[in-house]
């Protein structure tokens, strides 16, 4: 699910949303004709295969899902995007002394979605009834625009109370600045403690308890 054109091309909403697939192991998300293809790959883990989120792109391109079941079976999805380009070459919008501030920085919330209905994915749980909504500060730099290097979020782990890991992800250049991530878990969590923990490529550490 995306836009049929990109008001923005350096924040693109996207949702990837797996349906009639049984349990989905991973779940990569490419844009075809950007200079750095993958934008992510989502582990669901105890999640449901449906995850939010927002990219650059750098010019009209597919946006491709392709998709792994636990059976080691392969599909993919992909929708066409229109823009007029140079999201992947413009450099973050923060100033430097206000990232450098707020680098690694958590917002989050939990909410119920309004339904849940034929969004469940077969073989998954019936329960999964809590949307976990979170959003990192960080500039997410592709190392495209002169003179910056590239500077993003390679990974991100929710955690359970007793650090079992619930869900993955693992990120790429492409991601837009200050990702924001929505993703739904079964309904114990709603109240349960969740961890983030992740780095990025020079090491910096993400590491917040959601509300």
């Amino acid at each position: 699910l995306a836009p049929a054109a990109a008001e923005d091309a350096t924040n693109v909403p996207v949702h990837v949303k797996v349906v009639g697939l049984g349990k989905i192991a991973e779940v990569h998300v490419l844009a075809d004709y950007n200079p750095i293809v993958k934008a992510l790959v989502f582990y669901p883990g105890e999640a449901e295969p449906s995850l939010g989120f927002r990219l650059k792109v750098q010019q009209s391109t597919p946006i491709r899902a392709v998709v792994k079941t636990s059976e080691g079976k392969w599909y993919s999805g992909v929708h066409y995007i229109e823009a007029a380009g140079g999201g992947c070459t413009a450099p973050s919008f923060g100033t430097q002394a206000e990232w450098k501030a707020n680098l690694g920085k958590v917002q989050s919330r939990r909410f119920m979605p309004m339904s849940n209905g034929p969004e469940l994915s077969e073989g998954r749980t019936s329960d999964a009834a809590v949307r976990v909504r979170f959003r990192v500060s960080h500039p997410m730099d592709t190392g495209l625009a002169p003179g910056i290097p590239a500077l993003y979020i390679e990974e991100l782990n929710l955690l359970d109370a007793k650090n079992n890991r619930v869900s993955r992800i693992e990120s790429f250049e492409p991601v837009s600045e200050n990702p924001v991530y929505s993703l739904d878990l079964p309904k114990r969590y709603a109240s349960e403690a969740l961890q983030l923990v992740g780095k990025d490529n020079q090491g910096n550490k993400v590491g917040a308890y959601l509300q």
